[in-house]
């Protein structure tokens, strides 16, 4: 009985050598140089407002101001469409380079046992059932939290980190990430880059419009309904918040902070219908039924 211990002690102690030598070797760190472009990108990305600005107000529309008649005044109207934009992408860049994605609280733990059946259907749980837990960070990951290699922490929703932001994308700038392309390209002049953000402007729309993160999409399970997609309405709500007023702003109302958990990250509102699903999944139950009742549900989901 005491070489049975014994034995495992010595393989609890060779297991967290294996990790602290596996985080030593971790070809993420390298990551951590992204900073440094990055502080370089928000230069970038500044000087081409700058340039854009000089281009399209100066160059271009300034001298028609001059003009006089309907020249001068289409071009009025130009230029104060412009000066929209113009603001509302800086405005959008900035939001989303000084906000802060979300980080999980110090000794973040799961509820109690006997609060367990309120959140049961938002706690993470790994294929084992057991809570995840970062041993980078030595602490507890939140749902749909993931650490980043870059920021060396881990970020609540993470969605990527963008060198363009110097930041990660995660549940509290996302909003503010998305507001900054769409502007972006309409201000791109050159027809190779307006399809290249093209198709990543489509990807990320498609990505809010199915309450989706990029690295979920990897996680989402074949055939299975996400969790997480409440319907079209109720998903852009869980980024933009539910005043539509503010949705073309990068603001948030204090009544959406306060009342949206998914703004603040640590709790997400899911499907009951998916999450009966995948109990009933892993109890080996026939899978057939539980797709009719997904397929029903979702239906009165998306009709709220």
């Amino acid at each position: 009985m005491l070489k049975r211990l014994a034995g495992s002690g010595s393989g609890a102690r060779k297991g967290r050598r294996s990790i602290r030598l596996a985080m030593d070797l971790n070809p993420f760190r390298l990551c951590s140089g992204l900073k440094f472009l990055g502080y370089f990108m928000v230069g970038l990305v500044l000087g081409l407002i700058a340039v854009s600005y000089y281009a399209v107000v100066i160059l271009t529309l300034g001298p028609d101001l001059l003009h006089g008649g309907f020249t001068s005044l289409f071009s009025i109207l130009l230029v104060a469409i412009f000066h929209v934009l113009l603001v509302l992408l800086a405005w959008s860049y900035l939001m989303a380079v000084f906000r802060d994605p979300g980080a999980v609280p110090p000794n973040w733990k799961l509820l109690p046992q006997q609060d367990a059946a309120e959140t049961s259907s938002s706690v993470e749980l790994n294929a084992t059932a057991i809570p995840q837990f970062c041993n980078r960070c030595q602490n507890g990951k939140p749902p749909r939290c993931h650490h980043c290699s870059v920021c060396e922490r881990c970020v609540l929703k993470m969605d990527h980190h963008c060198i363009w932001v110097v930041n990660c994308v995660g549940a509290r700038n996302y909003k503010f990430f998305l507001l900054f392309l769409i502007p972006s390209l309409i201000a791109v002049l050159n027809l190779a880059f307006v399809l290249s953000l093209l198709c990543f402007v489509v990807m990320h729309i498609s990505l809010l419009l199915s309450n989706t993160t990029s690295v979920e999409v990897h996680e989402k399970k074949k055939g299975m309904p996400w969790k997480y997609d409440l319907g079209w309405r109720k998903n852009i709500e869980q980024v933009f918040g539910t005043r539509k007023v503010l949705w073309l702003f990068p603001v948030f109302s204090k009544e959406d902070l306060e009342r949206v958990p998914a703004l603040q990250g640590l709790d997400y509102p899911t499907r009951p219908d998916i999450i009966n699903c995948e109990r009933e999944s892993e109890q080996n139950i026939s899978g057939k039924g539980c797709e009719l009742k997904v397929s029903e549900n979702h239906m009165a989901v998306n009709d709220l």
